[in-house]
């Protein structure tokens, strides 16, 4: 009887990750806190253009954050990584379908207890109506590409960026500026 009340409960819970978008959702689970399954689509946007009508041609030209407008609720979802290990990637992905409507699948990911919304982690994408998918996958690849000095050379790719290295030169380590990373290396090093 127990055992038979324990099979119920169990095929009466929820799925893995359900939620409101998760039917149809083939996206890899990553364990995070909050994660849900959620395959939607919706047109790729630039994220300052959308929120405050600064719209430089091509979303910006790979110098902006990219986010998508879901066509079922016109919510701006954030996307924040694509689906590689490293939480970089998102607006390169996105990049090629800028001002298109796609349709992506990947994991909503944060703790509602903690923020007011989630983040989004691509891991597929397409234009409406193609038949292919294109995996999440390219940041790694595009970098060496724009990067080849630098691919070449022993270590993690954020420490050799060039445009990393030149923020961190202008404004330290902190972003705070030269002189408050001074302080701050004085007092806690």
């Amino acid at each position: 009887m127990i055992r038979g009340l324990v099979i119920a409960t169990l095929l009466a819970a929820p799925a893995f990750a359900e939620g409101e978008y998760s039917e149809g959702s083939e996206a890899k689970a990553w364990n995070v806190a909050g994660e849900e399954k959620a395959r939607f689509n919706g047109t790729v946007v630039d994220v300052l253009c959308d929120l405050t009508g600064d719209c430089p041609a091509d979303c910006g030209a790979g110098t902006r954050q990219l986010a998508i407008r879901r066509s079922a609720d016109d919510k701006l979802i954030l996307v924040s990584k694509n689906a590689q290990a490293a939480f970089t990637g998102a607006a390169r992905e996105l990049a090629p379908f800028c001002g298109q409507e796609v349709e992506v699948d990947g994991n909503l990911v944060g703790d509602p207890e903690l923020t007011q919304t989630k983040f989004y982690q691509v891991q597929k994408i397409r234009a409406v109506g193609a038949d292919e998918w294109v995996s999440a996958n390219r940041w790694t690849k595009v970098w060496n590409e724009q990067n080849p000095d630098q691919a070449k050379v022993k270590g993690a790719w954020y420490r050799k960026d060039p445009l990393i290295n030149a923020q961190i030169e202008a404004e330290g380590y902190l972003g705070l500026g030269l002189e408050a990373d001074e302080t701050f290396i004085a007092d806690w090093f």
